[in-house]
């Protein structure tokens, strides 16, 4: 009788528990939201969140607001946001920099990139540029290839360790078998700024940051690192069509939660972040920073992911890359 009483009882409390979390979900956001960024003001990550905040704010009238918290190579904001209250009130905005290259650098990042946070969507994706300073007496990957071979370790490259154009050029070299030398560098512009200067001899660029150079002829743009050409830089080809077939890598932003977000507030944001990213203003500005919007589902978001962290691995593994 005891056990009967007990069923029915849990029988009527769960409808109750779940019609909470369903008007919990409705009702959100009901408050600020914190977007942490794990790095500085002004990269391609911090960018990108200060759009989707600003599109998510008009889209709920509720505020969205970029929390920087940058520090080892972001480990420190994406813990923060790991262990942070599931209760959709503070997300992070990551990359393929902290979701799958750092927890591959470094033995105990702190947090586990897949256990510890919900997917929401894929924000935005950029390709590189292979950037070369003009004086480097070559006009194609072929030719950088070839230039590299006849002076193994001598050419040099440039970024902030563990970044996208940190592991594009990695990549590069174990694609092309070819020896780079890898100069680290507190953040991106101040490798680029080397290279125009002369003092490094190449860099693997976001594209917002290095194509600017590239039409000014302080920079001599190579080729691009993605599968096809960009709507942005159509005579720019891409690495494979310049000689290095097979060769991709591309930085990526997403948007997460913590693990045990509702999935009802995952859904959502997901929705209203796809709404207002598609929209054509948000678009055409993407575009113009060379941020091209993906949006996708959570699921589809979350098997994307899981397919990031074993191939980085492997490519922080195969090139040796060492925190800095």
């Amino acid at each position: 009788m005891m056990l009967t009483r007990t069923v029915t009882a849990c029988s009527f409390a769960l409808p109750l528990l779940f019609g909470a979390a369903s008007a919990s979900a409705q009702a959100y956001p009901a408050k600020t939201v914190r977007i942490v960024v794990p790095f500085a003001a002004g990269g391609g990550v911090d960018l990108t969140a200060r759009i989707l905040a600003q599109r998510l704010t008009e889209r709920t009238s509720n505020n969205f607001i970029v929390d920087n918290r940058p520090s080892a190579n972001g480990a420190i904001g994406v813990e923060y946001v790991a262990r942070a209250a599931p209760d959709g009130y503070t997300l992070l905005v990551g990359s393929q920099t902290t979701q799958a290259v750092v927890p591959a650098m470094y033995s105990k990042p702190g947090y586990d990139p897949e256990r510890d946070f919900a997917a929401v969507t894929l924000i935005a994706t950029s390709p590189l540029l292979i950037a070369v300073h003009p004086s480097l007496p070559v006009r194609s990957v072929k030719d950088l290839i070839a230039l590299a071979k006849s002076r193994p370790g001598q050419l040099t490259f440039g970024a902030a360790s563990g970044g996208t154009p940190h592991m594009g050029g990695e990549l590069f070299k174990l694609v092309a078998g070819v020896d780079l030398l890898f100069i680290p560098y507190k953040g991106e512009g101040p490798a680029v700024a080397d290279t125009i200067g002369g003092q490094i001899s190449m860099v693997f660029s976001n594209l917002p940051v290095a194509l600017p150079q590239a039409r000014s002829g302080r920079l001599r743009g190579l080729a691009v690192t993605s599968a096809q050409r960009v709507s942005t830089a159509p005579d720019i080809p891409t690495a494979a069509e310049s000689g290095l077939p097979g060769y991709e890598a591309f930085t990526w932003f997403g948007l997460f939660a913590p693990a045990a977000t509702p999935r009802e507030i995952v859904n959502k944001l997901a929705a209203e972040a796809a709404a207002g990213l598609n929209a054509p203003e948000a678009k055409e500005r993407m575009v113009g920073m060379g941020l091209f919007v993906v949006a996708n589902p959570p699921d589809e978001f979350a098997a994307f992911v899981k397919k990031e962290i074993p191939r980085w691995a492997k490519i922080v593994k195969d090139a040796g890359v060492k925190p800095q």
